[in-house]
């Protein structure tokens, strides 16, 4: 398995934000964790990035990530959060360009200064130019690379950052809701584009999504919490069933995806 996960807890003080969470995620899995607001979705994805205190395990491919070095844990998991914020007048390709550090021989050379030079980086088969140029064709912004990231829409700049993730080339994704503030042509192709990404061997990705379409329709396997707690965990076909739908939403789910789809029925 390539991300194996043992009760993972998180709190803050005397509030348990998630509780004794235990999953695995093996070669080619796209696992995507849903459940209403406050179920802990974001705070579990926040765990395994590092990027909150936690108690229990985060082992990849067998090793333990806090022991990983930052340049290898990069190498291995790359992490696109739902809100990126930036207060430098950076251009979107050296915005982009930052993903390449992971990639350095040493890890320690400024990216500003190293970043176009040839065979730098370890994955050498193509040069860093041309592998910047695919992310950031990958995402439609090739034609914005030398624009001002302060100047962009909130879109762009998800875009943008999901560049900077892919140009990483990690094994592991980690999407915390990818297409928020995108617009419909934009969700649809970054859905599609993680989904070919993910044909590469030796990948998975794990999301954290809000709508259950998108879940259904590319999640290999899916956990269902609520309240910090996992409720249900398995395929996404069988998972996100109408009972345990209903009894996390509290809601009838199902008719409320049925009559918000109806309006577009002749």
């Amino acid at each position: 398995m390539m991300l194996c996960v043992k009760d993972l807890t998180v709190r803050y003080g005397s509030f348990t934000a998630l509780s004794g969470l235990s999953f695995t995620v093996d070669e080619g899995e796209w696992l995507m964790i849903a459940g209403p607001n406050g179920a802990g979705k974001s705070t579990a994805l926040a765990a395994i990035a590092q990027s909150a205190p936690y108690t229990g395990e985060v082992l990849i491919n067998g090793e333990d990530i806090k022991k990983l070095k930052p340049a290898e844990r990069a190498r291995r998991v790359g992490v696109l959060s739902q809100n990126n914020f930036v207060g430098y007048g950076f251009s979107v390709e050296e915005v982009v360009e930052l993903g390449l550090y992971s990639r350095s021989h040493d890890g320690s050379r400024s990216v500003a200064a190293t970043g176009r030079e040839e065979g730098h980086y370890e994955k050498n088969d193509i040069s860093n130019e041309e592998r910047l140029t695919q992310a950031l064709k990958l995402v439609g912004m090739e034609s914005q690379r030398t624009q001002s990231v302060l100047t962009l829409s909130g879109g762009e700049l998800q875009r943008t950052f999901l560049a900077q993730v892919l140009v990483q080339d990690p094994d592991i994704l980690l999407l915390d809701e990818p297409t928020n503030h995108l617009d419909l042509i934009y969700q649809k192709q970054i859905f599609k584009l993680v989904s070919e990404w993910l044909k590469t061997p030796g990948r998975a990705v794990v999301s954290v999504v809000h709508d259950l379409s998108l879940a259904k329709k590319y999640g290999t396997n899916a956990l269902l919490m609520d309240h910090g707690a996992l409720k249900a965990q398995g395929l996404a076909s069988e998972i996100l069933n109408k009972e345990n739908l209903d009894c996390v939403y509290q809601m009838d789910v199902y008719q409320w995806m049925h009559d918000l789809h109806s309006v577009w029925e002749d």
